[in-house]
């Protein structure tokens, strides 16, 4: 891996003492970092002394290329560090936020339902495996599983090493994921027969089967290499496309769609059990890597089958106390 690009600018040196900060604060900062090393940049190449309302400007103009969405995340980034630039000098320019694009309305998640899971599914039991590639279908299978059944996240299901899994307690270890946290995650049932059956193909000659190797493997110039990121959004597109799934403005849904349902449907049997949803949503913000319980309720948005659950059971909770109520007033 090549070392992170440096700062060069009049305020560079500001810069890479933010971005450390953010990092001794428990944060990757690998994205945002690329964010400042492009203004630093854009400073850099023009020479500018200080970032001020000119040179900010200038650079936002270089985003015209951007969506409405991706340029206000930059400038908001941005604008945080000028925060942090005016806690020690109070004449540092400071961006207006009134001035960046408007926030655009959050996209509606997808919620998968079974029958297009069974659908996905199925389209990748029925891909052709590449004479270079033999494992392709068996990666999708298994790609699909997990993303459904555990809601990893994409980043980190491709870092999955084989030691990673305990094929005794069908426990998956997810190492170093967002803010430097590890966790372990018991697998469904349907998880550990999926894996276990990925393994069984996995032990073909010319495949590597130490601990430390990927779990998820193709083969780039012949040789045995891992999935990336992108490479897992390319190929659950292709079964989703391949299954029909569609959400409901046409599109096809995105990978991370697949993390919104597991949190959906968790709710969703724990609000159909009668179980108390509040008290479970730590041990869901534990399984899912979060910081928080706040975290979680960003995966859980008010859909129509969940607010008519949560509805019904408002109604029977007050049904009670009002019989309770008028008993007690029928008996005086």
């Amino acid at each position: 891996m090549s070392p992170p690009a440096p700062f060069t600018s009049a305020i560079g040196p500001t810069i890479a003492t933010y971005v450390a900060y953010k990092q001794a604060l428990g944060r990757r900062y690998d994205s945002q970092r690329q964010v400042l090393v492009q203004l630093d940049r854009f400073l850099a190449v023009r020479a500018v002394s200080d970032l001020t309302a000119e040179s900010f400007s200038a650079w936002c103009s270089s985003l015209a290329h951007m969506t409405a969405d991706g340029r206000r995340k930059y400038m908001l980034l941005v604008r945080q560090f000028c925060l942090y630039r005016r806690r020690g000098d109070c004449r540092c320019f400071v961006p207006d936020p009134t001035q960046f694009p408007a926030a655009q309305p959050r996209r509606r998640p997808h919620v998968f339902s079974e029958d297009e899971i069974a659908r996905c599914l199925h389209a990748a039991g029925s891909l052709r495996c590449p004479g270079d590639s033999p494992l392709h279908r068996q990666c999708s299978r298994l790609a699909l599983a997990l993303l459904y059944t555990s809601g990893l996240r994409r980043g980190e299901l491709v870092r999955l090493r084989l030691g990673d899994y305990d094929a005794v307690e069908h426990v998956l270890l997810v190492r170093d994921s967002k803010f430097h946290k590890s966790r372990l995650i018991p697998l469904s049932k349907d998880a550990a027969t999926e894996i276990g059956h990925y393994l069984e193909d996995r032990r073909r000659p010319g495949f590597p089967c130490e601990a430390d190797a990927p779990l998820l493997l193709h083969r780039n110039g012949g040789r045995p290499a891992p999935y990336s990121g992108n490479g897992v959004r390319t190929l659950m597109r292709h079964l989703f496309q391949m299954a029909g799934v569609r959400t409901c403005v046409g599109r096809l849904p995105r990978v991370h769609d697949l993390r919104f349902t597991f949190a959906f449907h968790a709710l969703l049997r724990w609000y159909r059990a009668g179980a108390d949803v509040q008290a479970r949503l730590p041990a869901l913000a534990t399984y899912m890597g979060h910081a928080s319980i706040l975290s979680t309720e960003y995966y859980l948005p008010t859909l129509d089958v969940l607010a008519s659950e949560a509805s019904e059971r408002f109604e029977r909770h007050c049904a009670r106390i009002l019989d309770a109520t008028l008993d007690e007033r029928g008996a005086r």
